[in-house]
């Protein structure tokens, strides 16, 4: 698989992360998503980058690998701080024209913006690298079965999301081998303006699309092939079990929401 790809790609070590149980990492992930726009100032974005950074060293996966997860969304991230930093208002005018303007006050929200997006998206990472598709699906199966009783269909919704994820990489790679094939047969993706290269891209999504269908009816058949039933009860092999290193990864995410909620006020 391409090594540019890591955003839902899992990566054995042994780190404590990897120990936890999956439901630990997964309420972790969104509380973290939570937490991070209570963050208003530069203390409270420092403690979150820091918190973030004690995480990725704990997982025992390189910062480097992390930052291929970002890169393939930054244009994502600049686009959204740019809107911010040219429409916002409030704070002191810096720059000025027509409809467009950059006062101190957008700077410092757009500069906020993009740590919220960095974080979130590392947090993701950080949950993924560390989480099994099977252990997501597990997690999220638990986490959402008092929904069950609903009638929502919570064990379809979790494979659902544990397929999606395991595919992103497989996708993304299969995009890069399409494009280097295209480049190949001489297509240049680079040249010309926003609607040529948007013209470009047609001849990789076609294929695309076509494997990814035939890749959806071949994993239907497989799992049709072993007996997969939507909504019929299921057992598990490995059972999920709550250890006493999730209840101190517990105490942790409410001692660092406490902390972040002092620095508010500071």
């Amino acid at each position: 698989m391409n090594s540019k790809v890591f955003f839902g790609l899992y990566v054995p070590t042994n780190s404590i992360l990897h120990r936890l149980d999956p439901r630990m990492k997964i309420i972790a992930c969104f509380w973290y998503v939570v937490i991070v726009f209570l963050a208003n100032n530069v203390l409270t974005n420092v403690l979150l980058g820091l918190f973030l950074l004690f995480l990725i060293w704990l997982s025992k996966v390189s910062l480097k690998m992390y930052w291929q997860g970002i890169k393939p969304l930054m244009w994502v991230i600049l686009l959204t701080a740019a809107v911010q930093l040219f429409f916002s208002t409030g704070g002191q005018p810096i720059w000025q024209w027509h409809f467009l303007n950059i006062t101190s006050l957008g700077i410092i929200q757009s500069i906020y913006l993009i740590f919220r997006f960095a974080f979130i998206i590392t947090i993701s990472t950080v949950l993924t690298v560390t989480t099994t598709t099977l252990q997501l699906a597990a997690g999220i199966e638990s986490l959402l079965k008092p929904l069950s009783y609903l009638k929502v269909p919570v064990s379809q919704l979790a494979m659902m999301l544990s397929i999606a994820l395991r595919f992103i990489p497989t996708i993304m790679d299969e995009i890069q081998t399409i494009m280097d094939a295209q480049r190949a047969r001489g297509m240049d993706f680079s040249a010309g303006n926003l609607f040529q290269r948007a013209k470009r891209l047609v001849p990789v999504m076609i294929p695309l699309f076509v494997s990814s269908f035939k890749r959806a009816d071949d994993l239907a058949l497989a799992m049709e092939a072993r007996g997969y039933q939507p909504g019929a009860p299921r057992t598990a092999y490995r059972q999920l079990r709550w250890h006493m290193n999730d209840n101190w990864a517990f105490l942790t995410y409410v001692v660092l929401t406490v902390a972040l909620i002092v620095l508010r006020q500071i």
